[in-house]
């Protein structure tokens, strides 16, 4: 998207997006050339942008928690503290990814709806039905997409009830006894965060995929 058209409506997205009428903004978008398929392309690269920085989140509360597990002398209560800050930055990166799929698959209903709508403007018989395969074709490529991404997004709840348990238990028994006691929740955490490390690389890949198709269909 244009650096010139993004500051030409910065003003007028920003009070439509928080006020959720999001056909108004679709609308208003439109009339300065911005079309939902150009929104879906920049959504879908904000959401593998989202995607990246939780895992990096993700990976530093697990290595915190590796300190924690190692832990052979030393402040206890600053390396909980930094464990309870990466916590929170985890929790705030997953809402993050979540507001992002959700705005994904809100414009690309849009879309679909609209592409949809328009198939009946047509008076050539050959142009409704090449504009109708493209139609399925982009709708079956963002359904693949979407189940990706929510299969990551669905593997983030475990992994942030672990550490919240885990950041919970050692609140209040911060001493090398307890530390001991979480060991066997750690070989779980580890597994779940690796799987969901997993499903985030597939959902990028498709992400990365499906902005390609985008572009060069367009």
């Amino acid at each position: 998207m244009k650096k010139q058209t993004l500051l030409s409506v910065t003003v007028l997205a920003l009070v439509l997006t928080l006020s959720g009428c999001q056909s108004a903004y679709y609308s208003a978008m439109e009339k300065v050339g911005v079309h939902k398929r150009d929104i879906l392309i920049d959504r879908v690269e904000e959401t593998k942008d989202s995607q990246q920085e939780s895992q990096e989140e993700f990976k530093s509360a697990l290595e915190r928690l590796t300190t924690l597990i190692d832990f052979n002398g030393g402040e206890l209560q600053d390396t909980y503290n930094q464990l309870n800050d990466d916590y929170e930055s985890s929790l705030n990166a997953a809402n993050e990814v979540s507001t992002n799929i959700n705005k994904v698959e809100d414009v690309a209903e849009a879309l679909f709806d609209e592409w949809s709508d328009e198939l009946e403007q047509y008076k050539s018989a050959s142009l409704k039905r090449e504009s109708s395969k493209k139609l399925a074709a982009t709708k079956r490529q963002f359904d693949q997409l979407l189940r990706s991404m929510r299969s990551a997004e669905s593997k983030m709840e475990p992994v942030l009830t672990s550490l919240h348990d885990n950041v919970l238990y050692l609140k209040h028994n911060l001493n090398a006894q307890a530390v001991s006691a979480i060991k066997g929740e750690f070989t779980n955490l580890k597994r779940d965060i690796q799987l969901l490390m997993n499903d985030m690389n597939k959902s990028i890949a498709d992400s990365n995929k499906f902005i390609e198709q985008m572009n060069s269909a367009g």
